[in-house]
């Protein structure tokens, strides 16, 4: 054996020593109670490169992990329908339709009418919710949950503390009845439909498809609906709040969006002839037509407008909270042919790219550019830390990231959580 292939199998050889220990340590971290715990950002082995293998091996732990301590925090909620979070508690009720298929259940999330009225009138939608598409769902398959919202306001459907909620019983859901992360189906009545209208674009990359039924939009915009079809029910008489009108809006808002932008917004709106605010089930056609779709975790085009309902996260896409401004727009794309991410629009003066090995080539230099222009071009690394941010808050191994970019005013690039002077690991 010559001295090169010497040399090379000893590099290799001290490359698997060392993403072996990242395991190794990673392991024992995870082995220790969560509140005797030091912090994962203060520990360098959290920061160092990673392997793709070995980011795999990571990702898988941190996933168990995740989904350990969201049970033993909320497990006995969803045992007794009722979970509790930041003072607010939301009953719910579900039923099981069909038989499990082999890529686990569909989940859809239905939220009943009301609105800002007397608790007992919204305690009387919401068991009307309960059961109001049963006869659908019996030709169907899924788990059908129905929340009660935790207040009694005009907008209890779609304040800052229902997006929190229903990350959780995201989770829940998957744990608990085996449900498929790409089949959750969001669905609404009256003022439940004023809540689709909100938390569909909001919040669409948690959801496969949405359906908005007998509601209004208020201030909402639908240009997050991209990656995420969309379905307007309304009756053509009703005119309270100009709930037509507006659904009529829609059609043409979202034809011109698709119009511009053919592999996205997919949509159907249907307004019913000849009736008002109860259509009579009608629209329990739309519960068959989401049923047809599927997520993309991970879209090569991501259009976010900021809500006033702040996120901070959209897809593969974050911004700092400090820098997030109601009504902002960011817009990037990514083409995994040519190994590059292009930011094509941004509002903000802070950006994170979250990049796993499905999207890019990790193990080859990957260009990113803004509005076309090369910002960077060279290699990018993986971290256990950035697995385990990405995974904090929605637990969702689809939203998983092993590399983060900093973006600072469209120009300067630094990766997030990384140690000086990296090695490259394949």
């Amino acid at each position: 054996m010559n001295s090169m292939r010497i040399r090379v199998l000893a590099l290799l050889l001290l490359i698997a020593s060392l993403s072996n220990a990242q395991i190794i340590e990673l392991k024992k971290w995870l082995d220790t109670s969560p509140l005797k715990r030091s912090s994962l950002e203060n520990l360098s082995f959290s920061r160092q490169a990673l392997s793709q293998r070995d980011s795999e091996i990571a990702l898988n732990l941190l996933v168990a992990d995740k989904q350990t301590r969201i049970l033993n925090k909320y497990s006995k909620g969803w045992d007794n329908r009722l979970i509790e979070h930041n003072h607010y508690k939301m009953p719910f009720f579900y039923q099981v339709f069909g038989e499990e298929p082999l890529d686990g259940r569909s989940l859809f999330i239905s939220l009943h009418g009301g609105g800002g009225t007397l608790a007992s009138a919204n305690d009387q939608q919401y068991e009307n919710q309960k059961y109001l598409y049963d006869i659908k769902m019996k030709s169907l398959e899924g788990v059908y949950l129905a929340p009660r919202a935790p207040t009694n306001t005009w907008n209890l459907w779609h304040q800052n503390h229902i997006d929190q909620f229903l990350n959780i019983i995201i989770q829940l859901a998957i744990l608990k009845e085996n449900v498929n992360p790409n089949k959750v189906y969001l669905i609404g009545y009256s003022a439940g439909g004023d809540g689709v209208y909100q938390l569909a674009p909001r919040m669409g990359d948690r959801w496969a498809a949405a359906s908005m039924m007998a509601g209004h939009p208020n201030e909402s915009s639908p240009l997050g609906l991209r990656n995420t079809p969309f379905t307007i029910h309304v009756g053509a008489l009703d005119s309270d709040f100009k709930r037509n009108d507006k659904a009529k809006e829609w059609k043409i808002k979202l034809a011109l969006l698709q119009k511009n932008d053919p592999k996205g917004y997919i949509h159907d709106v249907q307004l019913h002839n000849g009736l008002g605010h109860w259509m009579k089930l009608q629209d329990t056609v739309a519960l068959q037509w989401i049923k047809n779709y599927r997520r993309n975790p991970i879209p090569q085009k991501v259009i976010w407008k900021q809500d006033n309902i702040h996120h901070f996260s959209f897809y593969w896409i974050e911004t700092p909270k400090k820098s997030i401004v109601t009504g902002g727009e960011i817009i990037a794309e990514y083409n995994s042919s040519l190994n590059e991410i292009n930011i094509v629009k941004n509002y903000s003066d802070q950006i994170k790219l979250l990049i796993n090995d499905k999207m890019l080539n990790l193990n080859n230099p990957v260009t990113i550019k803004y509005k076309n222009s090369i910002i960077f071009k060279g290699f990018l690394h993986r971290t256990i830390l950035n697995i385990y941010k990405s995974l904090s808050f929605k637990g969702d191994p689809n939203l998983a990231f092993p590399c983060m970019v900093h973006i600072n005013h469209n120009k300067t690039i630094i990766e997030e959580e990384l140690i000086s002077n990296p090695k490259k690991y394949k």
